[in-house]
C-alpha cells in the first residue's frame, strides 16, 4: 500500500472516534490541522466547527509522529481536513488517507454519496477516486474550494 516511502521505516494509520481521543492526541490532532490549514496556508478560518465530535479520525503517524489526518463526518458522508505533514507530501500519504477513508465508507456506508469541499488546485486528486465537481468554486476564507460528490449506487 505505501511500497513507495522508502524514507520513512514505521507507518500507523488508525481510526479513532472523538471520545478514544486522549486530551494529548486531541491536542496534536487540533495543533497539526491548525499547523496546515490556518498557518501554512494563511487562511484564518474556523476550524473548531462543532463537528468533531460526532466524527471518526483517521491519524497516519510516522515513527510515532501525527503526519497524516483525515475527518470523516456521518450523515451525510463527508470527508473533510485531509492534510499531511508538508515534508512527506508527494510520497502517496494522501492517497493512502483517501483510500482508507473510502473503504471504512464503502463499509460502513455502502450505498451513500460521499461529499467533500476540495481546494481548487487538490481537484484532479480526488477526481482520480471518482469526485465530480458539483459547484462553482469559492472563496473559503482565502482559499479557493468546490464541493465534490462521489456517487454511490444504491
Amino acid at each position: 500500500m505505501m511500497n513507495n516511502l522508502t524514507t520513512i521505516s514505521e507507518i500507523a494509520i488508525g481510526w479513532q472516534r472523538f471520545e478514544q481521543l486522549s486530551a494529548d492526541m486531541l491536542y496534536e490532532v487540533l495543533r497539526f490541522r491548525q499547523s496546515i490549514f490556518v498557518v501554512e496556508q494563511r487562511s484564518p478560518y474556523a476550524d473548531l466547527d462543532g463537528l468533531d465530535q460526532e466524527a471518526w479520525h483517521l491519524l497516519l503517524r510516522s515513527e510515532g509522529e501525527l503526519t497524516g489526518y483525515l475527518r470523516l463526518i456521518p450523515m451525510p458522508i463527508r470527508i473533510g481536513r485531509v492534510a499531511v505533514a508538508s515534508q512527506l507530501r508527494r510520497r502517496g500519504l494522501g492517497r493512502s488517507l483517501m483510500e482508507e477513508g473510502l473503504r471504512f465508507c464503502r463499509e460502513s456506508y455502502p450505498a451513500q454519496d460521499i461529499i467533500l469541499a476540495g481546494q481548487l488546485n487538490l481537484v484532479p486528486f480526488y477526481e482520480s477516486f471518482g469526485f465530480a465537481v458539483t459547484s462553482k468554486p469559492y472563496d473559503d476564507f482565502g482559499v479557493m474550494h468546490v464541493e465534490m460528490t462521489l456517487r454511490r449506487s444504491a
